[in-house]
């Protein structure tokens, strides 16, 4: 799968620039050769931000990106005045390169805060990236960004004529909004920014931003969507927003499937809610439950947390008539005593959590995953 690369109209590099203490791939470039420039951002609703957002937030104003340069082994966030002239050194390297202005370079970072990045070492991984562009080289930018991953996170969804690509990094510190995550999007669809910034945000509401692994939000954040039009097609607006939808949600999953030491990805969907609101909520209120995926980690259907925590909300319901099922086993009647909590099986990785609130027509999934040893070892091992 060639990810990033697949639409037409872009090329990709992913190098060693030895920022990483393992020698791995570190530094990803990701450029658009048009001919059109259309962009769209998101980034994290952390008031405190790493100084690759707070560049990239001023170059995406204009909706115009050329290029997005990224980085892993350091996140470079509160490193001072010294880490965002190292982002900007980085934004300028890559213009040189491409004959554009580092004004339409995005800039992202990935590791430890508080760590400052070689800006040696980085620029020499710009120059080195700049001369390996491929027009095949989504693998290798897709490599190139894993920290903690185990496995790139790669997607590739068709539509009539144009396509979208994407690549995505993250295992932890999943949750709104986006995660600890960097992805880059793109098309080769004809769609202007304005659009491109709608369907954007329609598709990570219902899918980055409903993915909480863990509760705890990164500073460093991004998605970029780029658009070259290379196909010469322009597909309506609430095609590609659909088109979009699927590819952020494959890409949400995945970084779900590999969280950090999790035994199992939790599917949490509240049904029967009096809006969307309270059934995001409900749902929420129970994917960030430690005590809830303690007995998912147990393999114990434990109805009696998941009770607990959607009665926390402020969602519309009657405590005294609620349903819960898990793997479709209606294990709480009527807030009551249900099927046989024994007929659950939590063998398998893939949890499904029902709730029925009983108060309206709407429904919401967010995703989560259960709490392991092995993700309490990788959190305290992580910096040594």
């Amino acid at each position: 799968m060639s990810g990033v690369t697949h639409p037409k109209g872009f090329r990709a590099a992913g190098v060693t620039a030895g920022l990483k203490s393992s020698g791995g791939k570190d530094l990803a470039l990701v450029v658009n050769t048009g001919p059109r420039f259309d962009a769209a951002n998101v980034f994290t609703a952390n008031r405190c931000q790493a100084n690759p957002v707070l560049w990239s937030k001023e170059v995406a104003k204009d909706g115009v990106v050329r290029a997005v340069v990224l980085n892993s082994g350091g996140a470079n966030c509160y490193t001072g005045p010294e880490g965002f002239q190292t982002t900007h050194a980085t934004a300028e390297r890559v213009a040189e390169h491409l004959a554009i202005g580092a004004g339409d370079v995005v800039v992202c970072s990935t590791g430890l805060i508080g760590l400052l990045n070689d800006r040696a070492a980085l620029l020499a991984g710009v120059d080195a990236a700049a001369a390996a562009l491929d027009a095949d080289g989504g693998d290798a930018a897709a490599h190139a960004i894993m920290t903690t991953d185990t496995v790139a996170k790669q997607v590739v969804v068709e539509g009539g004529g144009w396509s979208i690509g994407g690549m995505a990094k993250g295992a932890g510190m999943l949750a709104p909004a986006l995660a600890t995550m960097l992805v880059v999007i793109t098309t080769d669809a004809v769609v202007p920014a304005a659009d491109l910034d709608k369907a954007l945000r329609a598709a990570t509401r219902v899918s980055f931003d409903r993915l909480d692994s863990d509760g705890c939000m990164s500073t460093n954040d991004t998605v970029s969507l780029l658009a070259s039009g290379a196909s010469g097609i322009a597909p309506s607006l609430e095609e590609f927003t659909a088109r979009l939808a699927d590819a952020c949600t494959d890409l949400a999953l995945q970084l779900l499937a590999d969280a950090e030491g999790a035994d199992h990805s939790i599917a949490i969907t509240t049904v029967h809610a009096a809006s969307e609101d309270d059934a995001v909520e409900v749902s929420r209120s129970v994917a960030r439950s430690n005590l809830f995926k303690a007995a998912i980690f147990g393999k114990d259907a434990n109805w009696g947390r998941i009770l607990a925590s959607v009665g926390t909300t402020g969602a519309a319901f009657d405590p005294a008539d609620l349903d819960v099922a898990i793997n479709g086993v209606w294990v709480c009647r009527n807030s009551g005593i249900g099927e046989d909590r024994d007929l659950v099986s939590l063998e398998e990785r893939d949890v499904t959590v029902t709730v029925d609130l009983k108060a309206g027509e709407a429904s919401a999934t967010v995703w989560t995953n259960d709490l392991t040893h092995a993700y309490v070892h990788e959190n305290s091992a992580y910096s040594s």
